[in-house]
C-alpha cells in the first residue's frame, strides 16, 4: 500500500466516525469549498449542505456506518475512492455506492468531487 492509500484510508475512517458523530467540524474541513457532488445522477455545490446536516440535532443520525469492497487508486496528489456504505438508523438501513476524488493542495487532503447513488 502507497503512502496515499495510507493517508487516504486514515481519512475515510475519519469520514466513517464523522458519519457517526455526527461530526460537522470534519466535513467542514474534508470538503473543499467548491467540491462537486453528485446524488442520484445530479451534481450540486453542496459543501454547505452536507456540513449543516451533520450538525447535532439536525437529520436521523446513523447508528452504524460500514464501508465494505473499498479501492483506493494513487495518482500522486489526487486520490480516487470507490465503496460500498452501510448506512444504518433507527428509522432503517440502506446500502450506497460511493465515489470521492481527494485531492491533496500544500500537504492537505480535501474532496473535490463525490457521489453517492443506491
Amino acid at each position: 500500500m502507497s503512502n496515499v492509500q495510507t493517508e487516504i484510508l486514515d481519512l475515510e475512517e475519519r469520514l466513517r466516525l464523522a458519519e457517526l458523530g455526527p461530526d460537522p467540524h470534519f466535513f467542514e474541513e474534508a470538503l473543499a469549498d467548491d467540491a462537486v457532488m453528485v446524488s442520484q445522477g445530479q451534481a450540486a455545490f453542496a459543501k454547505q449542505k452536507i456540513v449543516e446536516s451533520h450538525r447535532p440535532g439536525k437529520a436521523p443520525k446513523f447508528t452504524r456506518v460500514e464501508m465494505n469492497d473499498m479501492k483506493i487508486i494513487d495518482h500522486g496528489t489526487v486520490a480516487v475512492v470507490t465503496c460500498q456504505g452501510l448506512y444504518e438508523s433507527p428509522q432503517g438501513s440502506v446500502t450506497l455506492k460511493c465515489m470521492r476524488v481527494w485531492m491533496k493542495t500544500g500537504d492537505r487532503w480535501q474532496i473535490v468531487a463525490g457521489s453517492v447513488s443506491s
